[in-house]
């Protein structure tokens, strides 16, 4: 099991989307809002060029969700249009 060195809780994996390690996991503090850090990679280093392409891959995923969700919004009364344009 691994443990913080900082406080001794013990480590869970998370994932890092740090524009250097973009979905890199490793153990980190299980206990939330502390300043512990990073106890130990649970991944490998990455490649650069998956550094340099999974960051453009999630903007795009956003953007992509987020029209998604433009699309699913409740539609606007157009009689509220018509008042703001008069």
């Amino acid at each position: 099991m691994v443990r913080c060195r900082t406080c001794g809780s013990r480590g869970v994996i998370r994932t890092s989307w740090t524009p250097t390690n973009p979905g890199r996991r490793f153990f980190g503090c299980s206990k939330r809002g502390t300043n512990c850090g990073i106890i130990d990679w649970y991944d490998p280093p990455m490649c650069d060029r998956a550094v340099q392409i999974i960051p453009g891959l999630l903007r795009r995923i956003n953007q992509i969700q987020q029209t998604i969700a433009d699309y699913q919004a409740p539609e606007t009364n157009v009689e509220e249009i018509a008042d703001y344009q008069a």
